[in-house]
């Protein structure tokens, strides 16, 4: 068998499929009129939760659908069908709003599921590709999912209308989303793990050492006090204050090495020979990621940035490995 001529088949087969559904999401696009906007408005004026439901693939980009509204201002939750029908109906209330999904119309369990919305009062939208079908007559709104065919070779395996249904959902989700003014600050409180959710929620203060990790060393102890506060500390760095607690430099584990290789009896000179006068330092709480900034545009490469009060006190630490291990990028 050649083996080249497997490749351009796959190929040729693989960009016919992103062909079909290409178009197939071009015709929904193009298919937007206002019933979109009535399910907009719908889901705006929610004052339960929006219950997705659907089986198979279907049920599948029903479950992702409700993490997506979920995490984009409007609180959403999966409800299996079957498990309605057994007793998980009484989750569901007449404030909320259901969202059926079914390619062809035709689902024996969201059939049965839909008359039992009904008798609830709740709001009904089914996204199908048949408008007339059995579902698509028991619904308050349709929104059609406009394919002809499918990607499969074979027009059998869900494929374009998966895409198409998917893409319809998030589009709902979206829309919802900017009219309802949800902000990125909004989504960070709802990914607080996320990337973005670290970017835009921790600040300074959560992100720095304190108690016993942050070490401080009067300006009239020796080297060998401020090695022996760092190290105690699990530190890279201490603060040197005065008689008063003001910050008036910043010795290192580096500083310290180097007067090492200067002069092997250093540990015995006093720390205002090793320190910095005037280090950078932080006041306030600003966000993490505007601290890792100043780490990136400091006029040299420092590691240790000390967190100080109102009076010049140092009140924490902060060092550029913990930002980092915290996932500020």
């Amino acid at each position: 068998m050649n083996a080249t001529l497997e490749r351009t088949d796959a190929l040729t087969v693989a960009r016919e499929v992103l062909q079909i559904e290409a178009e197939a999401l071009q015709r929904l696009m193009n298919s937007l009129d206002s019933r979109f906007e009535r399910a907009v408005q719908a889901l705006l004026e929610c004052e339960g939760r929006v219950v997705l439901s659907g089986v198979g693939k279907s049920g599948a980009i029903a479950r992702k659908l409700a993490g997506t509204f979920s995490s984009t201002g409007t609180p959403a939750i999966f409800v299996h069908p079957t498990e309605a029908a057994h007793g998980d109906l009484g989750t569901i209330t007449e404030q909320d709003v259901a969202i059926l999904l079914s390619f062809r119309g035709e689902s024996d369990e969201l059939t049965l599921l839909c008359p039992a919305l009904k008798r609830l009062r709740v709001y009904t939208i089914v996204f199908t590709g048949r408008p007339d079908s059995t579902l698509g007559r028991m619904a308050d709104l349709v929104l059609e999912i406009p394919v002809e065919r499918e990607a499969c070779p074979h027009n059998l395996a869900p494929t374009a209308s998966t895409t198409a249904m998917l893409a319809l959902g998030d589009a709902l989700a979206m829309a919802t989303m900017a009219m309802r003014g949800f902000s990125p600050r909004d989504f960070a409180l709802n990914h607080p793990a996320g990337a973005l959710g670290r970017r835009l929620l921790i600040r300074a203060h959560d992100v720095m050492r304190t108690g016993d990790a942050l070490a401080v060393v009067p300006d009239t102890a020796l080297l060998r006090d401020a090695l022996f506060a760092i190290t105690k500390a699990g530190a890279g760095a201490a603060c040197v204050v005065n008689a008063e607690g003001v910050m008036v430099g910043l010795v290192t584990d580096g500083d310290i090495r180097r007067r090492l290789l200067q002069d092997e009896t250093a540990l015995g000179r006093p720390v205002t020979e090793a320190m910095t006068r005037h280090p950078m330092t932080l006041r306030g709480n600003p966000l993490a990621i505007e601290v890792l900034e100043r780490f990136n545009s400091a006029p040299a490469k420092i590691g240790d940035l000390p967190v100080l009060d109102e009076q010049g006190r140092p009140i924490g630490m902060i060092v550029l490995k913990d930002l980092l291990r915290a996932g500020i990028v």
